[in-house]
């Protein structure tokens, strides 16, 4: 067994994985992946690392092999109205409590949640534990798909492409079309574009 829960396997404690995705992306939901893995070796990778075919085939064998595994959402409104950090912590919640079971110990990439329960929390946790690049994955694969299928309701954008990230061709939509309802407004690229465009793409 590798990585930072390979201690807790051996006291016989289960460790939930904790990763986010979105947090600097210009529209979409903040994705939280939680994931609980049984004692072993996995391949499982920093889902940055990976290319999309990678991250869906990976997804399917932590979904196989999981003892419980769940995604938390918040949307691009709670984003806003909370700050993203505080929306992060609040779609690691709800990936907490979507899960089957009750974690003894969370492991985070560096996102220091109020918890009861044990957490460690050091930098670039998906390279050094299996069940947080297992939660990078599932969150990365879930949100890609949301963003894919928000592409066809808000045609121009691009989200199938670029997820929602701040890319030129986004920043070269935004300032054509406007943003949409799925733009975060506290972000400095989206602030500074006229709302004119609003009602013509939500509808």
């Amino acid at each position: 067994m590798w990585g930072l829960e390979a201690p807790y396997w051996q006291e016989g404690l289960t460790v939930a994985g904790i990763d986010e995705v979105g947090r600097g992306a210009l529209a979409g939901p903040v994705a939280v992946g939680a994931v609980v893995l049984p004692p072993g070796d996995y391949p499982f990778e920093d889902s940055k690392r990976l290319s999309p075919h990678a991250r869906e085939r990976m997804a399917r064998e932590i979904r196989r092999v999981a003892l419980a595994a769940a995604v938390g959402w918040a949307s691009s409104a709670e984003v806003d109205r909370l700050g993203v950090l505080a929306a992060t912590h609040l779609a690691a919640a709800r990936a907490l409590r979507r899960l089957d079971l009750v974690p003894q110990i969370l492991i985070t990439d560096f996102l220091r949640l109020e918890v009861e329960i044990p957490l460690l929390a050091p930098a670039k946790a998906e390279r050094l534990s299996p069940s947080v690049a297992a939660a990078s994955v599932l969150a990365k694969v879930c949100r890609d798909r949301l963003m894919v299928h928000l592409d066809a309701r808000f045609p121009g954008y691009g989200f199938a492409r670029h997820k929602g990230y701040a890319t030129r061709e986004h920043k070269a939509a935004l300032a054509r079309l406007g943003p949409t309802p799925l733009h975060r407004r506290r972000f400095a690229p989206v602030r500074e574009v006229p709302l004119f465009a609003d009602s013509e793409v939500a509808g």
